[in-house]
């Protein structure tokens, strides 16, 4: 039993190396210890705030990039329709500048045309003309070489001759 007894002598000691511990301690070292304690704390909660405020910036910064490729993809979708919009444009415009042009060089080709046929009527003409008074000429120096013909056909072109 001796071992569970206490031991008064012993336990003064203890004590009284205890308080002194605890005066020297209190003494010198509390002061420091709180003192690095309360900086250690006020240290992580600096920490703290300034990991918190470095969230909420690349949150902010990351909310704005979002912002930013969301206007820079519809500036892209717009100029792109822009772009579609005046190509359709430009095209619609060539297509009816070459409508114009080709209508413009078929009523050319039409007029060249018709001047030519014009041209080779009246030449036609003017062939046919000629062959009739020379075809004539022959047919009446054939038939009329008599004077007595000759009066029967002037007569005969004189009854066909209408009277006003």
């Amino acid at each position: 039993m001796g071992l569970v007894t206490p031991d008064y002598g012993l336990l003064f000691w203890a004590l009284l190396s205890f308080g002194v511990l605890l005066f020297i301690l209190k003494k010198f070292a509390w002061k420091p210890i709180l003192q690095a304690l309360k900086n250690r704390e006020e240290s992580i909660a600096r920490s703290m705030r300034l990991a918190e405020q470095a969230r909420a910036e690349i949150e902010k910064l990351q909310e704005e990039s979002k912002n930013m490729a969301e206007k820079a993809r519809q500036e892209r979708e717009r100029e792109i329709a822009e772009t579609k919009a005046l190509r359709e444009k430009l095209l619609a415009e060539a297509k009816e500048q070459a409508r114009i042009e080709t209508q413009k060089m078929l009523d050319r080709a039409r007029e060249q045309i018709l001047l030519e046929k014009e041209a080779a009527k009246k030449e036609l003409y003017v062939t046919v003309a000629e062959l009739t008074i020379s075809l004539t000429e022959k047919v009446l120096r054939t038939q009329l070489k008599d004077k007595e013909k000759q009066q029967e056909y002037i007569e005969r072109l004189l009854d066909e001759i209408p009277k006003n």
